[in-house]
This record gives C-alpha cells, sequence and structure tokens, in this order.
C-alpha cells in the first residue's frame, strides 16, 4: 500500500493512522460490528466531535437499520448514517484532514475507500457584543471564533442569493479555514481572483489569527503603517460592507473578519453612524477628525511654540506657561516624551491587565503619576493637560488598527517640532499627505473619494447624506 493510498484492509489502514498520528490517547477508536456480521471501525478525536450524535445518528442507525448482507460503503451513506455532511476519502491525507477537522471515520474491509460523518462537537464561545466596536444603539452580537458561525451571522442580514463563498485551507500544519464572502456583481471579478490568487500562492506552515492572511494579502509590505485591509469583530459592518462591492475574508478561530479593499474614510467611521440621525453622526463624524488632529499634533505643537515661536502665543498665556515651567529640568521635548511613554505604558498596562482591575490601574495610575511628577517639577501642569487631552482624542477614533499608526506619528511629529519647530510640522504634514494619497488598497487609492475627489461618491464619506440621496453600494468602494 502506497502510504498516501488506503488500503482495502480496514486494519492495515488502521495501524497506520494509528502510527501517524503517534498512538495520541485523544484518538478514540471503536470496534462495531453488525448483525450481518461485517466488521466496521469508527474512528474520531475526543472533544471534536459531539458523542450523543455519534452514539443516535452512527452507531445506533448501524445496529437498528443495516441490511441484513454485508453492503459497501455508500450503501451505509445513503441508507443508514442520519447526519449532515456525509463523504468519502480516497487517500491517507483526506482521512487525516477530515478527522483532525472534527469527523468521524468509518472503515471498512473490501474497499480502499472511508467514509467521513461531519459532527463537530467542540465548545464554542456564546455570541457576544463587540468589545473593540460597541454601540450604544445598534446590533449587540458579534463574531466569534467558528468560522460558520461567523458567516451565518452574515447571511442573517443579507439574504441575496447571488452571495458568494469560496473556501482554502492554508497552512501546511494548521490547515486553516479561510472563506471569501462577496456578492456576485457588485464585486470586482478581478479582485476575487487576485485575492484567491494570492491565498492558493501562500507557503506557510500556520495561520493562528487573522493578522497571518492580513500581513500576506497586504499590499506595500514595509512600506506604510497604515492598515489596508480593515478588520471588524461586527456582522453588520461586514454586512455593509458586501452590499457596498466589497470582499470579506473570514479566518477560522478568530472572531476578526477582514474586508478589502478599504479606504482612510473608513478607519474614521462607526457603525452607529448608521443607527442615528444624519445630523448628529455627522456632527460625531466632524469631531473623530478634530479628535484625530489632536492626538497626532497637540505635543507636537506645544513643543513648537513654546520652544521656537513664543512670539506666537498670546502674551498672558506666554507668561502662564513660563511660570509654570520655572523650575523644570527638562526642554519641552523631553517633558512631553516623558509623559507620552508614561502613559502608553499605563495604557498597555491596563489592557493586559485582568479587566476588573485594568481599568482602575490606567485611570488611577495617569491621576497619581501626572500629580507626583507636577508636584516633583518634572513635567508642568500644561504638559499634563497636553497628554491628557492627546490620550482621550485617541479613543475617539473608532478602530484601534488606525489609532496606532497615529499614536505612533506623534513621537515622529514630535521630534520633527523639537528640531524644526512649525517648519518641521509642515514639512512632516506634506510627507504624510503625499504618503497617503500614494497608498492603494487592491487597486483602490486609499484617499479615495477625497484624493482623487470623486463627487459622485462624497455621500458617504466624510458626512453621510440621507439614505434616499445614497446610491447602492458596487459603485462606492468596492468597483474601481
Amino acid at each position: 500500500m502506497s502510504m498516501n493510498n488506503l488500503s482495502r484492509d480496514m486494519r492495515e489502514t488502521l495501524e497506520l493512522i494509528l502510527s501517524l498520528m503517534g498512538r495520541s490517547p485523544d484518538l478514540i477508536v471503536r470496534d462495531l460490528e453488525l448483525a450481518s456480521g461485517q466488521r466496521l471501525v469508527l474512528l474520531y478525536l475526543d472533544g471534536m466531535v459531539d458523542k450523543q450524535a455519534v452514539q443516535n445518528n452512527v452507531i445506533g442507525s448501524l445496529l437498528d437499520r443495516a441490511p441484513a448482507e454485508q453492503v459497501p460503503l455508500h450503501v451505509l451513506q445513503q441508507c443508514v448514517i442520519d447526519a449532515g455532511e456525509v463523504g468519502f476519502v480516497d487517500s491517507v491525507d483526506e482521512l487525516l484532514d477530515q478527522l483532525l477537522s472534527g469527523c468521524l471515520i468509518v472503515l471498512t474491509d473490501g474497499t480502499a475507500r472511508g467514509l467521513f460523518v461531519g459532527l463537530p462537537g467542540w465548545e464554542d464561545r456564546n455570541i457576544t457584543e463587540s468589545k473593540t466596536q460597541s454601540v450604544v444603539r445598534g446590533p449587540q452580537d458579534s463574531f466569534t471564533e467558528t468560522l460558520r458561525t461567523n458567516t451565518t451571522l452574515v447571511r442573517r442580514r443579507v439574504k441575496d442569493p447571488r452571495i458568494r463563498m469560496v473556501n482554502f485551507k492554508v497552512g501546511s500544519r494548521t490547515k486553516t479555514d479561510v472563506t471569501l464572502m462577496y456578492i456576485s456583481g457588485l464585486a470586482n471579478e478581478k479582485l476575487v481572483e487576485q485575492i484567491s490568487g494570492r491565498l492558493n500562492a501562500v507557503r506557510i506552515d500556520r495561520v493562528l489569527e487573522g493578522e497571518y492572511i492580513e500581513e500576506l494579502l497586504r499590499e506595500n509590505k514595509g512600506k506604510t503603517i497604515f492598515p489596508t485591509l480593515y478588520n471588524t469583530d461586527r456582522p453588520d459592518v461586514i454586512a455593509g460592507g458586501i452590499l457596498e462591492g466589497r470582499i470579506a475574508i473570514f479566518v477560522d478561530n478568530t472572531p476578526f473578519v477582514l474586508l478589502a479593499p478599504t479606504l482612510f474614510v473608513d478607519y474614521m467611521q462607526s457603525a452607529e453612524d448608521y443607527y442615528q440621525s444624519m445630523l448628529y453622526s455627522n456632527a460625531i463624524r466632524l469631531l473623530r477628525y478634530v479628535s484625530l488632529f489632536i492626538c497626532m499634533l497637540a505635543p507636537s505643537v506645544y513643543i513648537a511654540l513654546t520652544t521656537f515661536h513664543q512670539d506666537m502665543l498670546p502674551t498672558q498665556l506666554l507668561l502662564s506657561l513660563a511660570a509654570q515651567r520655572e523650575g523644570i529640568p527638562f526642554p519641552a521635548f523631553l517633558e512631553a516624551l516623558l509623559m507620552e511613554v508614561t502613559f502608553e505604558i499605563l495604557r498597555e498596562a491596563g489592557i493586559r491587565m485582568p479587566r476588573t482591575i485594568g481599568q482602575a490601574v490606567s485611570i488611577v495610575g495617569t491621576i497619581v503619576i501626572g500629580q507626583a511628577a507636577v508636584d516633583a517639577s518634572i513635567v508642568s501642569p500644561a504638559m499634563v493637560i497636553i497628554v491628557a487631552i492627546t490620550a482621550i482624542a485617541s479613543f475617539v477614533i473608532p478602530s484601534y488598527s488606525m489609532s496606532v499608526p497615529i499614536r505612533f506619528l506623534r513621537f515622529v511629529f514630535m521630534g520633527l517640532a523639537a528640531v524644526m519647530g512649525v517648519y518641521g510640522l509642515t514639512i512632516g504634514f506634506i510627507i504624510l499627505t503625499i504618503h497617503l494619497c500614494h497608498l492603494q488598497s487592491f487597486g483602490i487609492p486609499y484617499m479615495s473619494p477625497m484624493a482623487p475627489f470623486r463627487k459622485g461618491m462624497q455621500k458617504d464619506a466624510v458626512l453621510r447624506l440621507p439614505y434616499h440621496s445614497s446610491k447602492s453600494a458596487g459603485s462606492a468602494r468596492g468597483k474601481r
């Protein structure tokens, strides 16, 4: 028998599987003899299949309803076994794939193939509200770590028969299930082929989370810190995305789904924008853009003004700042750098610590350290205020994926301000704008529809117009 072919002797096949699996203790082997005298071997992994379903749908059916004579596997498949997904495996690789995916394997003598029965029984996490993009009004469900549950959450929202799904297995060892979902006629077919080709060409041994796929598919690798694939754990966001002609990429074992292509404006929008009145949503969107600039530029503007351009400040404010800085041993740049790094440490500590005490540590730690630093004349009160406003503004950005590069750029602008003042900020901002305008996400300009400016796509870019003014999707982001 070839190493990849099943034997007509089920004992020989069983021995090969046991050897390849290292006789793992969670590999359950059951011998079964039917009334006809036909002998079967059942294999499954403990914890990966539903034992009750194995007993009722497979073993019970075989013992109660098997024909009086010996029958081939295809008869068992058609007439005996009551299960949702049933099929055949013709090679050792296929058998192992199905076994490790949570299927029951049935072997018998006289045939060089096996039967697999899909009876998944592992523990799933319940559907809960989103922890990264929570909303006050709107759906409160979020994706889980189970791929099929996630695709179902989207199908519940988009009952369109033109939804297409393409399955892949990525990772030579993990064999992680990856699914593309899009709406035929809305999505760009060339983009579907492009992403499919990249997934088929992937040569990697593991995919443990969606970031692996995101990094493999990402354009401009190593050339930008900005995300060019959107990720979210909200089903309504993915449903809206595919209705705009985009492609959703589901990865098993992660509650985050990728969306391609993506634009810069997507990261400044929230699902709740579409569940509130237009005026309120637009006001909040403008507030987010203001917060973005505060988060990125506030400390650097303070450094530039207090170091190089004091004449630009009102006299009363200048005197107040000068009085506060009396006795401070550090220049404004080091003062800001010290406070910003301290806050980033507290932010990370709050995230990594248990949820019940993490928020308390970050809030209390910030207050205590800030007050102590002022009392010790290490930093000025004005700097504490600037850093606090900057930190709060960073939380207004809806997407964590976008807040990370913005926080990184804050330090870059602080360095430019310390060296060249406002001129450094101007040069840095021009370079940043050119870089963003140069970026593309799967052939779509990253700053679209502002650069290049497209009048027809302004109905849901920076501001949201009434629904009756919005065209249905496809033309907006998914198609070129």
